[in-house]
């Protein structure tokens, strides 16, 4: 049975994965701090007999008994809220985690894929975004400790694989939504979906002109699947490329929620990207991979998860240390 250590296993990606490798067959290992991930989002793969999760900080030293076939490496914290709140911490995973599992994929022999984000683009000036594009990046903005923490983690990756003929796969992953997402952590969709189902008014920043290109998790889960068992080692885009403005997409939550309150606008935040939109045609070619969940239709699955969660999440931050978790 292979074996595959996925970090940041309680995040919202993270135990997806999860999910997708017991599926397949995999002994998996699962690995987070829980500086953002929830227990809760792994609760159900305890039993499992093929799972083992640790609780553990990548950025110090990470030890793993026996053999390793693959490492994802999605230990990060993803959402402006996280970033913002603890960005020595965003850095540190980006550069020293990074940094550590590559040492273990090399001491293990193990292929490694590493969670990159279209947020290396920064605030693009080229529209779609293409892999060979080098982005247009504020290093000392309020994002630049995300955004440069990823281009690092992009950096040490292709020198591990250059020098020390590491395998190695980085997917650029742009905006992700789906059930296991937190509601209070800052991102468009769960926040205007928690705005409504506490009929409070949807929040727009800036004019909403801005745009965004939402994948459903389980076509990402696929992209990643994919790159990891191909044999390309360069960046590739795994992404939804339908586009759409942030006051259309307030529009449709309101539609799918049935809320009677209004959008308000407020200023729009410091280096926020204007435009994102992934060209995937490298992931079309390579992988042989594109999206297959409309959005209509991923949108109602993750209202329904949303709907299904207990009224006190709506208000409450989830629990994600141990000591919280056991004291339910």
């Amino acid at each position: 049975m292979k074996r595959v250590l996925i970090t940041g296993a309680a995040g919202f990606l993270g135990s997806h994965l999860c999910d997708r490798f017991l599926r397949e067959g995999y002994h998996v290992i699962g690995m987070d701090n829980l500086i953002t991930g929830n227990l809760d989002n792994i609760e159900h793969l305890f039993s499992e007999k093929n799972f083992e999760f640790y609780n553990h900080d990548v950025t110090k030293f990470v030890h793993v008994s026996g053999e390793l076939d693959y490492i994802l490496h999605f230990a990060s914290p993803a959402s402006p809220i996280d970033y913002l709140k603890i960005p020595i911490q965003t850095l540190k995973v980006g550069a020293m985690g990074t940094h550590n599992l590559l040492g273990l994929a090399k001491a293990k022999n193990a292929r490694i894929l590493v969670a990159s984000t279209s947020e290396v683009y920064g605030d693009p000036q080229v529209h779609p975004q293409t892999e060979d594009y080098w982005g247009h990046v504020n290093p000392v903005g309020p994002r630049g400790v995300y955004d440069e923490a990823k281009r690092y983690l992009e950096a040490i990756t292709m020198a591990y694989h250059t020098y020390h003929g590491l395998e190695t796969r980085i997917v650029r992953i742009f905006n992700t939504y789906g059930p296991r997402m937190r509601l209070n952590d800052g991102r468009v969709l769960p926040a205007f979906v928690g705005q409504a189902l506490r009929g409070e008014d949807l929040t727009v920043f800036g004019d909403g002109s801005q745009t965004r290109s939402f994948c459903y998790v389980d076509d990402l889960v696929e992209g990643i699947y994919r790159l990891l068992m191909s044999d390309y080692a360069k960046p590739v885009n795994v992404g939804n490329p339908s586009e759409i403005s942030i006051a259309d997409f307030a529009e449709e939550i309101i539609k799918l929620t049935g809320t009677t309150n209004k959008v308000i606008y407020k200023d729009l935040p410091k280096d926020d990207p204007m435009q994102r939109q992934p060209d995937i045609t490298k992931a079309r070619e390579i992988l042989g991979w594109e999206p297959k969940v409309d959005r209509s239709e991923g949108l109602k699955r993750t209202y329904d998860y949303f709907k299904s969660l207990p009224e006190e999440k709506l208000y409450k931050k989830e629990h994600n240390t141990f000591e919280e978790y056991i004291k339910r």
